[in-house]
């Protein structure tokens, strides 16, 4: 559920402001991500698809400004992350944590609803992505419509890896594997996931170097992000920690925050927004897995 978020709290820098020295602590790509791919998932049938739905608490279902601060330009980067588009593995609720799924036909729809939104609004210097298939494609369809130069692929974007539990249904994992769901739904931010899985603490640390890496690159201008469920709540919550996020992320829901190229300072712009989703008359699956707090 979605609804407007307050636009007037300019929130705190974070602990380690300087930019060069976030981006610099940034992992590698071969210690965030896993070193194979399985096979591409196969299509199963879409389940319980519900219009976008209105604004509800915690989440934004409409653009709005941040008040006495420009969109991008001066200090500010304005940072535009979209969760992919919808896979058949979001729809069967199956953990995709780092496996590869690519998008069903419904994503590839919704792709091109929220790339001909963002064709409409202020162009962007750079499109950025995660390099899992679900968000490339995404992230190409948006390239392409908004006329934008090829998408710079980061592994450091990736979902959290869920280790034991990825391909997994996630009704299944508490009886099949539930040392790993046990460590999943822990409200433990260090506790790793047995089977080479992230703890939270890991997945913010990678996914937030990164923001601050583009942000460093692209001071004073636009630029968006593709990228999964689990890793858009750790920016958010990287950027407003003393608002917890209620909610869900959905497919191809449009965030904005704003970053100081100087101070490291975020304003949450926008969160989850869906309107686009709404004026194409395209769906969101209600009851389809990740976009939530046990995202993956």
């Amino acid at each position: 559920m979605l609804c407007r978020l307050p636009t007037s709290s300019l929130l705190p820098p974070p602990p380690a402001p300087s930019i060069a020295s976030l981006a610099a602590s940034r992992p590698s790509p071969a210690s965030a991500v896993a070193a194979s791919r399985p096979p591409a998932p196969a299509i199963f049938p879409q389940t319980r698809r519900a219009s976008a739905p209105e604004a509800a608490p915690g989440m934004s279902a409409s653009a709005s400004s941040a008040a006495g601060y420009p969109a991008a330009g001066g200090d500010f980067t304005e940072v535009v992350i979209v969760r992919h588009g919808e896979t058949s593995w979001n729809a069967t609720r199956i953990i995709q944590g780092h496996m590869d799924a690519e998008l069903n036909d419904i994503g590839r729809q919704q792709a091109v609803a929220v790339a001909h939104r963002l064709s409409r609004e202020a162009k962007a210097a750079a499109v950025y992505s995660s390099d899992l298939k679900r968000a490339a494609e995404t992230a190409q369809t948006i390239a392409r419509i908004c006329n934008l130069p090829n998408v710079v692929f980061d592994p450091a974007l990736r979902e959290r890896h869920i280790g034991d539990l990825q391909g997994m249904k996630f009704q299944d994992a508490a009886t099949e594997k539930p040392e790993a769901y046990k460590a999943f739904v822990s409200h433990k931010r260090n506790q790793p996931i047995p089977g080479g899985g992230e703890s939270l603490d890991q997945l913010s640390e990678r996914c937030v170097s990164c923001l601050y890496n583009i942000v460093e690159k692209h001071k004073g201008e636009r630029v968006i992000v593709v990228s999964h469920g689990g890793t858009i709540r750790e920016l958010y919550r990287h950027a407003s920690p003393t608002r917890p996020l209620h909610g869900k992320i959905h497919n191809t829901s449009v965030s904005v925050i704003l970053v100081s190229g100087t101070t490291g300072r975020c304003i949450v712009k926008t969160c989850g927004d869906i309107s686009h989703l709404q004026e194409a008359g395209a769906g969101v699956l209600e009851n389809a897995f990740g976009g939530d707090k046990n995202s993956a």
